[in-house]
């Protein structure tokens, strides 16, 4: 992910790639993850319904034909924020209806698809929504020295100018109220630094957010490998006493 490279100064942070990158990628899952879910939910669904009967092995095989599309989707999607390529080891398809039937839906491929696609939809999106509400909020935070003034509200005949962040029922002076009222400029730039410091901080937050959204489809979408795959390749490459022996017992 080389890309979405956690720097330690917020500002150079801020002005390189990985903040807006991160924020691009979040944002595109919200509307294209949503699609990719919406179509293969209904392939699977539909797929699943009607599989009982012969029309249904066809559409079980389109179903599956469709999910690794959405899941060819989302890969390409990864390029925003991971530049190396990701693509699923599928097993080849047979000829034959019913070869072509049980081969696509006893592949774990095909169910690793449908583990991101469908499975992982809701904590993603609950959690992409979450952090890009709260960046963008402290984003447009920055901004409202510029625009303070123009929110008006009329109580009793009396027009009030300016942008509460609280609840004031009886105005920015009157009693009930609690919160922020910004109706001044010192209080704006106030409000304003306070957004620029929470904003360059929570960039780490939405990079972060990104880089486990990546972490995800290139473990549920990438080819799967072996975690002792490191481990076998050492005890099976000839160690340092292999080669003192070697060199002690010259062969003739």
């Amino acid at each position: 992910m080389d890309r979405l490279n956690l720097r330690r100064d917020p500002v150079r942070l801020v002005l390189s790639k990985a903040v807006w990158a991160s924020g691009w990628y979040l944002v595109s899952y919200l509307f294209i993850g949503s699609g990719l879910f919406a179509i293969a939910l209904t392939a699977a669904t539909v797929g699943a319904a009607i599989s009982f009967t012969l029309a249904g092995l066809p559409v079980l095989v389109a179903a599956a034909v469709t999910i690794r599309w959405c899941a060819d989707a989302e890969r390409t999607r990864l390029e925003l924020v991971d530049a190396a390529p990701v693509a699923g080891r599928y097993r080849p398809p047979l000829d034959g209806l019913l070869n072509g039937l049980r081969i696509r839906w006893s592949d774990p491929a095909t169910w690793r698809d449908i583990a991101y696609l469908i499975g992982m939809y809701a904590p993603l999106f609950i959690l992409d929504t979450l952090v890009l509400t709260i960046w963008l909020t402290f984003l447009a935070g920055i901004t409202i020295p510029i625009w303070y003034w123009a929110p008006w509200q009329t109580i009793q005949g009396v027009r009030y100018h300016g942008y509460q962040l609280g609840y004031f029922p009886n105005g920015p002076h009157g009693p009930g109220g609690w919160g922020l009222y910004v109706d001044s400029l010192p209080r704006a730039l106030l409000v304003g630094a306070v957004c620029l410091i929470g904003f360059l901080l929570f960039n780490y937050v939405l990079v972060a957010t990104a880089r486990a959204h990546a972490f995800v489809v290139r473990a549920l979408l990438g080819e799967p490998t072996d975690p002792l795959k490191e481990a076998k390749e050492i005890l099976s490459s000839p160690g340092p006493l292999s080669a003192a022996e070697a060199a002690s017992h010259p062969a003739p």
